[in-house]
């Protein structure tokens, strides 16, 4: 629920900080893309917290390999994402990469959701919330885009 969170409070306040204040934030894709990079803050950050990151390799399925560096390169690249999200002229290029790995991490959810993982000590989101989620999280980030 917190990248939930993160990308609608973070666009709603960005997105009024640009109509009260902030010339460079009065439009939608800036402030969308601004929700969507503290959304994957919030989400690539948790990558490198030891006991996170044992949680997030259980999630990788079992027919990939080396499940600590994959979740290494999947914060790596989630938090340069971020990044790329806030710098103008990086940002479309920056919301697509993030688009397709969202795409690339999917099987990962399946997989924890259907094995009964959890996240810090809570059920995985259901596969079928889940699957809602990944969807409106991609189309964002395909919005943010173009």
């Amino acid at each position: 629920m917190a990248p939930l969170i993160a990308l609608v409070g973070g666009f709603a306040v960005l997105r009024l900080l640009g109509l009260f204040a902030v010339d460079g934030l009065d439009a939608w894709q800036p402030a969308l893309r601004g929700g969507l990079a503290l959304m994957f803050a919030t989400t690539g950050v948790p990558h490198f917290i030891p006991s996170w990151r044992r949680e997030f390799a259980a999630m990788v399925p079992p027919a990939f390999p080396r499940p600590a560096l994959l979740v290494t390169l999947t914060g790596v690249l989630e938090l340069a994402g971020a990044g790329g999200l806030v710098v103008p002229p990086l940002a479309p290029f920056a919301a697509g990469g993030l688009a397709l790995l969202m795409l690339a991490m999917f099987p990962a959810n399946v997989s924890a959701a259907r094995r009964g993982l959890t996240l810090a000590g809570k059920p995985v989101t259901p596969l079928p919330a889940r699957t809602a989620l990944q969807a409106l999280f991609v189309a964002a980030a395909v919005a943010a885009a173009v």
